[in-house]
């Protein structure tokens, strides 16, 4: 690869990463239908020709979006699995890493939690059926295997141990919950493992 196509390479991918955070942005900000492409051409400063170059239409800006999120958390679950080997540690980073990916990218987590994705991406499956979801019932579920976690429903029990930390990230979105999240994941930690460790 010569060096003008290399060039060429990076300022395409940089204009492809500017369009999805400013896709991202205005999304969460204005939800998707109130959301233009000369909007997110002005958020992104990325012409709407080369908007069009990257993406077919609005919708493949918020799948792209979408997609990549959700891979993002795959990776971090992922880490997570070769860095932590008991289930309880693996859950409690996870947690504690939600925690902070709320803190210090508000959007992304809004885009995930509150955005109602089946009214602009039908075809896409809910959030709590996406890869990290099922990875997140997945790291429970190995925990009921090595008698860690109780034996019952795996759902359940996902929704015992993780569903107060997203409780707390919705309430930190929507300015409920005033103090920064980190500050409360001992207790939430505590209360959610209670409830499914044997």
């Amino acid at each position: 690869m010569s060096p003008n196509t290399s060039a060429i390479a990076r300022i395409r991918t940089d204009a492809r990463e500017r369009v999805l955070t400013a896709g991202l942005c205005l999304f969460t900000r204005h939800g998707y239908f109130n959301t233009t492409i000369h909007d997110i051409a002005r958020e992104s400063r990325v012409s709407i020709g080369a908007i069009y170059h990257h993406f077919r239409d609005k919708e493949e800006i918020a799948r792209s979006v979408y997609t990549m999120l959700l891979e993002r958390m795959v990776g971090i679950i992922h880490d997570i699995r070769r860095r932590h080997f008991s289930t309880h540690d693996r859950c409690r980073a996870l947690m504690a890493q939600l925690f902070e990916l709320a803190e210090d990218e508000p959007e992304a987590m809004e885009f995930m939690l509150h955005a109602k994705h089946r009214e602009f991406l039908p075809t896409e499956k809910p959030v709590c059926s996406s890869k990290p979801f099922a990875m997140m019932r997945d790291l429970v579920r190995e925990g009921m295997e090595r008698g860690e976690i109780r034996p019952i429903d795996p759902m359940v029990a996902s929704a015992s141990l993780f569903g107060g930390a997203i409780r707390m990230i919705i309430g930190r979105l929507d300015g409920v919950v005033d103090r920064a999240l980190p500050e409360y994941l001992d207790e939430v930690w505590t209360c959610g493992w209670r409830a499914i460790a044997r």
